[in-house]
């Protein structure tokens, strides 16, 4: 027998329906690429979403089913592309620009993308890729005729016009809420990028699943601040989960320096933000050089992407009153796995058994269960020690990759095998302890190159550290730990050994320390290990 309710198919454009119908004056704050603050609603930004998709059929010819290519910054118009082109049946395919340009010209290619919506930052990179994509039918330059550039891109097209020339009034198709409306790749560090494809249902799933109160508890008298690029999976959910939610939104554009960041905050009075680690280093150290400046209205801060380390969360929480929330999660995830927040149990913790907890990456939400195994597929237990393969599943993770990649990372009964490697806590707070290709084996036992990086980093002198590990010839791999010293430092080797003495165990203890100016990152702000490999391949540790 199946129940007597109302079909209400989960599509996206309910999301900015229901935001502009009963949020509809909340502010939307955007740092422009043309450089002022620009202001809307979301009101305004259903009917221009409306006038857009109407646009996108009439005049680029897009159908249900088209794909569209964004390289945009986080603003009020890349806002409108999303819930304009996925609203009309269309698939928004983010671009990542810091990506290396031949992986770009392979996503667009692979993806099959018709248009290419840009901002005006990227028209260099794009007038100089153009030709490996020859399929790309023209771009759409996100400003308006006044600032439009003098371009050599084939059929450029004014974002302003364009919409211009759209319905307001456009009526939103019904469909399937399992159609494809939102793709993003994988970074491709090991091998050509995988394509995750989102559907409605997936999107919407997790956008109400990251407002849940154990998440990020988004509400209506929130402003909300994604620093996270849409470009870098789906901006963690932020622009569904704060219209889902009626909160405000502030849109930091392409500045994302220390100071710009900290002036969007105070303008739109941001109260929940999120961003990777890095972005909050260069936040916080520009809030040292300005001692006098707090975070009044700022109650939390979503930090993932990377482990964070325990000064940054320490320094937000202790010094400017703003609660942190560590999380984790993928492109694969749609992004967001899990996340820091206390429950029942916890909270009769001491304080300082709860930063312990609080460190780690959190616990899985509804919509996502997890396990960790052997390589074997065993299932092992939830004892805070034993680390094991992190697997997961859920309705807003992928089944799949787009074209058939990647078949290996998907099980027959449905897990997805992350490739981290992590150990969860009787309370179900799992742990990151690696990723598989960069945990470090020693003697047949396993070292966790995240726990070395998190506590060297509390070390005085050290801007940034990366452990690797690199072959020995008695213990298969031994820990490198390469260190950028702070600016003005003469932090030394021994200091930064004595530092970790007696904070891990002394078979963990890096065999050296390197110092060099730089570490690299993948484009999406991760270490990269594979670099760091390479460069130091042929390393010989003291006494080998």
């Amino acid at each position: 027998m199946r129940g007597l309710m109302q079909e209400f198919p989960l599509l996206v454009h309910r999301v900015l329906d229901h935001a502009a119908r009963w949020h509809g004056t909340r502010p939307i704050i955007s740092r422009s690429v043309e450089g002022p603050l620009h202001r809307t609603d979301y009101a305004t930004v259903s009917r221009r979403s409306r006038a857009l998709a109407s646009a996108c059929e009439a005049r680029l010819g897009l159908s249900m089913g088209s794909v569209i290519a964004t390289m945009a910054w986080n603003t009020w118009r890349h806002l409108e592309i999303w819930y304009g082109v996925m609203g009309m049946g269309g698939i928004v395919h983010t671009l990542n620009p810091r990506l290396f340009t031949d992986q770009i010209a392979y996503i667009v290619n692979h993806a099959e993308d018709q248009w290419i919506f840009t901002d005006l930052t990227f028209v260099p990179l794009l007038e100089k890729l153009q030709d490996q994509i020859p399929h790309v039918k023209g771009f759409i330059i996100l400003t308006d005729e006044a600032h439009m550039p003098n371009t050599t891109l084939r059929n450029p097209i004014c974002y302003e016009t364009l919409i211009a020339s759209g319905d307001e009034a456009y009526a939103w198709p019904e469909f399937d809420e399992n159609t494809a409306c939102g793709m993003c790749y994988t970074s491709g560090t090991t091998g050509h990028p995988k394509g995750v494809l989102y559907s409605h249902r997936s999107n919407v799933l997790h956008g109400m699943m990251c407002a849940l109160g154990d998440a990020m508890a988004i509400k209506s008298i929130d402003v909300a601040m994604p620093v996270v690029p849409m470009f870098h999976a789906n901006a963690w959910s932020l622009a569904f989960s704060a219209p889902i939610g009626g909160a405000a939104l502030v849109m930091p554009g392409p500045k994302l320096d220390g100071a710009s960041i900290y002036e969007m905050l105070t303008e739109g009075c941001v109260t929940i933000t999120a961003a990777v680690p890095t972005v909050w280093l260069m936040l916080l150290q520009y809030l040292e050089q300005n001692p006098d400046l707090r975070l009044p209205q700022l109650n939390r801060v979503v930090i993932g992407g990377s482990a964070c380390p325990e000064s940054i969360m320490k320094a937000f929480v202790e010094t400017y009153g703003s609660d942190v929330i560590h999380a984790w999660g993928m492109t694969e995830m749609s992004p967001i796995g899990s996340l820091g927040v206390p429950t029942g149990q916890t909270n009769s913790l001491s304080a300082e058994d709860w930063w312990t907890v609080k460190l780690k990456q959190g616990r899985p939400p509804f919509m996502v269960d997890m396990k960790i195994t052997d390589d074997g597929g065993n299932a092992l237990p939830h004892d805070g020690t034993t680390f094991g393969r992190l697997k997961v599943k859920g309705p807003a993770i992928a089944r799949s990759y787009y074209k058939g990649d990647g078949v290996n990372a998907f099980d027959a009964e449905g897990w997805f095998d992350t490739g981290d490697v992590a150990t969860i806590d009787p309370h179900g707070y799992m742990q990151i302890t690696d990723r598989a290709k960069d945990v470090i084996k020693s003697g047949g036992e396993w070292i966790s190159s995240i726990e070395l990086e998190n506590i060297a980093l509390g070390c005085p002198g050290v801007h940034e550290a990366a452990a690797i590990g690199l072959p020995h010839p008695r213990w298969d791999e031994r820990p490198l730990l390469v260190v950028v010293r702070r600016q003005g430092s003469a932090i030394s080797r021994d200091d930064v050994l004595r530092h970790l003495d007696g904070k891990i165990v002394k078979w963990w203890m890096p065999d050296d320390v390197a110092f060099v100016d730089e570490i690299p990152h993948t484009a999406t702000g991760k270490i990269s290990k594979l670099e760091l490999r390479t460069r130091f391949k042929g390393y010989a540790f003291p006494g080998t």
